[in-house]
């Protein structure tokens, strides 16, 4: 088979609810993820030696086997059986390393997509979203993409209008050396919340059923404003790093936005806006404050879908 193409899409969390903590130690949460349309590029080309490997344009990205693409690599070809599949993977970098946009976890997500079309193993989406979820929770997600409400640890996942996407215009800013540790995050999290964690099952799903039938969901199917979004990792994170603080206070001034907010656990930042040209139009007008305040800036829009190939 000739060289395949696949888009890892980036994405952003409207919303982000930490519930309380599982058995396994991680935190139940409660989110609605959205996909983006800034996507990095996989192109993968089959070898007959039996190696995967994995080149990048950015030098600071690993590329041995503690990197996402090569352990899905690895963890496909296992279940298939077949140890003597190799392939030769480039990744083009555009969205940022260490941002809270899933890049990492979509880059994996799309070589189990890829992989599986080029070595030709016949898996479906289902079992695709089983293997993503044993390499990391934000996997499934960027494996299904569009707009879901994702539980659990991020990796129980339930479509909301499947096929489309919100016509929303997305304006996201990255500081290029901000960095937080999502470890970090969560730890933060517990020490300053953990006496409003919930505890059991059936207060769990309460919240769940609680966000199904909130305003948000109702607001992206019927187009109508916007409520304030809620991520309980923002006023953990914010008061303590200064770019998301920074950045934070600068998408709050831009004229039209819907809502500001942090995604994950940063320290990338979004504004919503109406559509793509409105959130061009801010970036237009925040742009010299941007640059003087060392912050890099994507328009986007919304994407329907996750990993795809071509």
């Amino acid at each position: 088979m000739a060289e395949l193409l696949v888009s890892a899409p980036a994405k952003i969390n409207l919303h982000l609810e930490v519930l309380g903590l599982r058995s396994d130690g991680f935190h139940e949460l409660a989110m609605v993820m959205q996909m983006l349309d800034l996507a990095d590029t996989l192109r993968l080309q089959p070898t007959a030696d039996g190696r995967i490997s994995l080149s990048c344009d950015r030098s600071d990205l690993p590329t041995d086997g503690s990197n996402l693409i090569v352990r899905a690599a690895e963890r496909l070809r296992s279940h298939a059986g077949l140890p003597e599949l190799g392939v030769a993977i480039q990744l083009s970098k555009r969205i940022p390393i260490g941002a809270g946009l899933a890049g990492g976890s979509s880059n994996g997500a799309a070589a189990l997509v890829g992989l599986n079309a080029l070595w030709g193993c016949g898996l479906s989406t289902p079992q695709l979203r089983d293997l993503a979820a044993e390499l990391g929770s934000d996997m499934p997600f960027c494996i299904a993409g569009g707009t879901q409400l994702c539980f659990g640890r991020g990796d129980v996942l339930e479509p909301v209008a499947p096929g489309q996407a919100p016509a929303l215009g997305v304006l996201l800013i990255k500081h290029p050396e901000a960095s937080v540790s999502t470890p970090w995050a969560y730890g933060r999290c517990r020490e300053q919340r953990e006496d409003f964690y919930l505890h059991e099952e059936g207060e769990f799903e309460q919240r769940r059923e609680a966000l199904r039938r909130g305003p948000l969901l109702a607001a992206l199917a019927q187009g109508t404003p916007l409520p304030p979004l809620r991520n309980d990792l923002q006023p953990v994170v914010e008061p303590e790093v200064t770019s998301v603080r920074e950045g934070l206070a600068l998408l709050r001034r831009a004229d039209g936005a819907l809502a500001v907010a942090m995604s994950g656990s940063g320290p990338s930042l979004f504004a919503l806006f109406p559509d793509r040209a409105a959130a061009a139009a801010a970036h237009q007008s925040l742009r010299a404050d941007l640059v003087a305040a060392g912050f890099e800036a994507w328009v986007c829009g919304c994407n329907a879908s996750g990993a795809t190939l071509g």
